[in-house]
């Protein structure tokens, strides 16, 4: 186990782009744990007579059409959406995992079945259906991490299946048959350890994608309500005015950008560092 976190480090690290990604994520994270000591103002704090004021020394991202500070708002929505991408992702890779083992360790009818379920659930638009969901239940934090959740695991459950496909027909699982091991303990003490390589690929790769989502969402007044900060709200606030205050759409743009990018360079590192086939290549 030591010489494969050796081997998987040696060729992680010379991906400079994904560690890079990583850095900045970390830098992210950070911030948006500090982010209550880091902020000069009350984010929800409003001055009209400082409305729309360009970057400056006293507001050095500007402030909005309200008068409150966007750097305060900005650290603070980064505790949100960053938030949302980890737990809608947490969702998703747990229903992933559990539908995928089940239908790769049993196979036959279980597998036919569960995997008929996923197809079904690719037939509908993911967005589409995600904000369908949302209007009915409503905008909140919490249904939006569920609802992501548990529309974007189909392409989870896939990469799980066809690691047990594989590890199940291996020595080390027939000989755990063998001794009478009940297939619980098989399926997530020998197995699934061995198929959590794509799992942890497609993790980072989803946490953009949820983050994405909920910018979108936001954007279109679905998502995190006012007067609580998120960078699709800001930046959905900051369109009226985007001939008059660019700071306000260019700045929370830019922070959703730069984590997304982070985020799949990420992704491809352990990629190239996970599988043996890639890692030849610079």
């Amino acid at each position: 186990m030591e010489s494969q976190k050796k081997t998987f480090w040696h060729y992680f690290k010379k991906r400079r782009m994904a560690v890079g990604g990583l850095t900045l994520i970390l830098i992210m994270f950070l911030i948006a744990s500090l982010a209550f000591f880091l902020a000069p103002y009350d984010p929800g704090k409003t001055e009209v007579s400082m409305k729309l004021k360009a970057p400056s020394f006293q507001h050095w991202l500007g402030t909005d059409q309200l008068g409150r500070d966007i750097f305060s708002r900005m650290l603070y929505g980064s505790r949100i959406s960053l938030s949302v991408g980890f737990v809608a992702v947490g969702i998703s890779i747990f229903i992933g995992v559990l539908v995928g083992a089940l239908a790769g360790y049993y196979g036959r009818w279980i597998d036919s079945l569960l995997m008929r379920f996923v197809d079904t659930m690719l037939c509908f638009p993911s967005f589409f259906l995600i904000l369908a969901v949302v209007a009915l239940m409503g905008p909140s934090i919490f249904n939006i991490m569920v609802v992501i959740g548990v529309t974007s695991w189909m392409g989870t459950s896939r990469f799980v299946r066809a690691e047990f496909l594989s590890l199940r027909e291996r020595d080390f699982t027939q000989a755990a048959r063998a001794l009478g091991v009940k297939d619980s303990r098989i399926i997530f003490r020998h197995i699934l350890p061995n198929a959590l390589a794509p799992v942890f690929v497609t993790a980072t790769l989803k946490v953009a994608s949820a983050i994405l989502i909920e910018a979108s969402l936001s954007f279109l007044g679905f998502g995190v309500q006012p007067p609580a900060p998120s960078w699709g709200n800001i930046l959905t606030e900051g369109r009226t005015y985007i001939f008059d205050a660019w700071w306000l759409t260019v700045f929370p743009g830019l922070a959703i950008l730069i984590t997304v990018l982070s985020f799949n360079l990420l992704g491809e590192g352990l990629r190239d560092a996970l599988d043996p086939r890639l890692r030849g290549r610079r």
